[in-house]
């Protein structure tokens, strides 16, 4: 947390040389280990290689198997495709095994060439699902080649909703530079080196949630609202169970009962979807 408090003063004083920070970030592929400030240079320097402005926020942090990184927003791929003159000179699709796969093809004003996949399931997909699917893919192909012709390896918005682990870091970064706080997903919080800690107990308090059974219980809420489920209900039934509403706020004696409840529930939602689709 003291790094959040960081004057510009000494901002100003701190001799960080961007090349340095892109090797050390190259190599460990961690930006945790970074403090706030070699954050906000580092994320300057990706941004001004590629001639973005940082202002507009084209990059967020996720946690991605334990390391923080950074993933491109829309915002990044739109900007890079005007100021770099992406163009589309193809675009293909199949379908294999139930996956919808899209290829785009594009080029820039160098003449470069580059070509990257979409992909998707939609097998028992039916109407509007299978429609929002097919466009996913298709923006998953075109944002994955944008981001392959400008040189920049990382994942893509769309490709970071459908990977299960990764969880959307509120980082904490030097309010000198007026960088606004990530805001994680509901309100998982990444390791506390890197952002604000969870919930502490203090002696004689009852144990909260640890970090791997809260990240299952988000999953399962997730799951829930992408099934018909709103907001409002899961947390009615966490409260049934726990007395509280916040996930965060799970007693650890409690969480057997809330990843069963969650579970039944997902469970019950997912068979009632399939029956409407029949």
């Amino acid at each position: 947390m003291a790094a959040a408090n960081i004057p510009a003063q000494s901002l100003a004083k701190q001799d960080t040389n961007p090349a340095e920070l892109m090797e050390r970030v190259l190599i460990g592929g961690d930006l945790s280990k970074l403090s706030a400030p070699e954050r906000l240079v580092y994320y300057k320097a990706v941004c001004e290689s590629v001639g973005l402005n940082p202002l507009t926020k084209p990059f967020e942090y996720i946690l991605l198997n334990g390391k923080l990184t950074l993933y491109a927003r829309k915002d990044a791929t739109d900007q890079l495709r005007s100021l770099h003159d992406v163009s589309i000179t193809n675009q293909t699709d199949r379908v294999i095994e139930g996956i919808y796969v899209v290829t785009t093809y594009v080029q820039n004003a160098k003449g470069r060439t580059d070509v990257a996949k979409g992909a998707v399931h939609i097998e028992n997909l039916k109407g509007e699902a299978r429609a929002n699917a097919i466009m996913k893919a298709e923006t998953k192909s075109k944002r994955r080649a944008t981001l392959s012709i400008c040189g920049l390896g990382m994942l893509d918005e769309t490709e970071v909703e459908s990977i299960p682990q990764a969880v959307p870091a509120k980082v904490i970064t030097s309010p000198a530079f007026n960088e606004p706080a990530h805001q994680a997903a509901f309100d998982v919080q990444a390791p506390p080196a890197v952002v604000e800690a969870e919930p502490v107990p203090v002696a004689g308090e009852v144990p909260l949630i640890g970090k791997p059974d809260l990240l299952k219980v988000i999953k399962l809420t997730e799951r829930m609202q992408e099934y018909g489920a709103t907001e409002e209900s899961w947390r009615d039934q966490l409260e049934k169970i726990t007395g509280q509403r916040s996930r965060k706020l799970i007693e650890q004696g409690d969480v057997g009962a809330v990843l069963i409840a969650l579970s039944t529930a997902l469970n019950a939602l997912i068979k009632a979807k399939g029956s409407k689709g029949k």
